[in-house]
């Protein structure tokens, strides 16, 4: 009997000192893995000159198209980002390869429809890259880039008078971005019919209060850019539908609301957009969606990739048909 009980004691020392060797060994890789935090990251020297936002111009057969990158550190060294073309939403990009100072990437096609990736491929060349990007169709264009500005506002905002952009009676200070405008104003409201030209405002601002009011149809998505690079978007969302940057409310592919708050189709809705730098607030219909968030870069169908520079209130023609009965600007000083 008592070597029975010798062995029963043997046996549980040895169980309790395997549990307390096991607890030992997760406890050291526990406090093992608590290091791998962002405060510990150390850029690679190498990506050092690539992280970051930037602002691109691609050369597409001779005329000039917007574009953005980021670029960001996942981890020690796996490089991710996002990217922006000129038509479209920003799109996550998974691993982007760094070797002597040339990089590479793929991205699925979006909106441009097909199989296959594009390939972007670039190098940094001082302060700036530059490089090519060839479509999942095969064509091929040059692009540059610059590193985008922060827009970094200080002290309390200051505004000047209020600049009424439609008059109520006819076009005076716009212009349209092609021939086939189907822009008019009837009976005080400024109307886009159909598909057609952008709206763009002969004024460029740089911080700003825009306030305006508009009117959709069934079905329709528009937008109003602000300072002509970063789209709100204007589309007839169910109310139930959950909010998304690309829906009402949203900026486009970035930014999303809090809430759906349109008064939907066939009424008379409502924006107060508040711009300084990258931060925008939006008021819709009376409720703030979007409080004081950074837009990170340009939108797809921007003007161009110059976030430095004031710019004007465009409005999206291209898609479908919108009203606006009131557009105000309040510039900063």
């Amino acid at each position: 009997m008592l070597k029975k009980y010798l062995g029963y004691s043997t046996l549980m020392c040895l169980l309790t000192a395997g549990v307390v060797s096991c607890n030992n060994g997760t406890t050291e890789q526990k406090q093992e893995e608590e290091i791998h935090n962002v405060a510990t990251q150390v850029v690679p020297e190498e990506a050092e000159g690539l992280i970051g936002r930037w602002d691109l111009t691609v050369n597409k057969e001779g005329k000039e198209a917007p574009s953005w990158l980021e670029v960001k550190l996942s981890g020690f060294n796996v490089l991710v980002g996002s990217f922006v073309a000129d038509a479209g939403s920003a799109r996550p990009v998974s691993h982007i390869q760094l070797k002597e100072g040339k990089f590479s990437f793929q991205i699925p096609p979006q909106w441009e429809g097909g199989d296959g990736f594009f390939t972007i491929e670039g190098e940094l060349t001082g302060d700036g890259i530059k490089g090519t990007i060839t479509t999942n169709k095969g064509n091929k264009f040059d692009f540059s880039g610059v590193k985008a500005p922060y827009l970094v506002r200080t002290g309390e905002a200051q505004w000047g008078d209020p600049v009424e952009l439609f008059n109520g009676k006819d076009l005076t200070g716009w212009t349209t971005s092609g021939n086939n405008s189907q822009w008019v104003v009837e009976d005080g409201v400024l109307i886009n019919k159909e598909t057609g030209a952008n709206l763009i405002s002969e004024q460029k601002f740089d911080d700003f209060k825009l306030i305006a009011e508009f009117r959709y149809k069934e079905g329709a998505n528009s937008g109003i850019y602000l300072r002509g690079r970063y789209e709100v978007q204007i589309e007839d969302s169910p109310k139930d539908k959950h909010p998304g940057s690309l829906y009402f409310g949203g900026v486009y592919g970035f930014l999303s609301p809090s809430e759906m708050a349109t008064l939907g189709p066939n009424e008379w809705n409502k924006y107060e957009i508040t711009l300084r730098g990258r931060m925008v607030t939006i008021v819709a219909n009376g409720k703030t969606i979007i409080s004081n968030q950074e837009i990170p870069g340009i939108t797809g169908g921007a003007l161009d990739s110059r976030e430095g520079e004031p710019g004007p209130i465009y409005l999206q023609g291209d898609h479908t048909g919108v009203e606006f009965r009131k557009i105000t600007v309040i510039p900063g000083k």
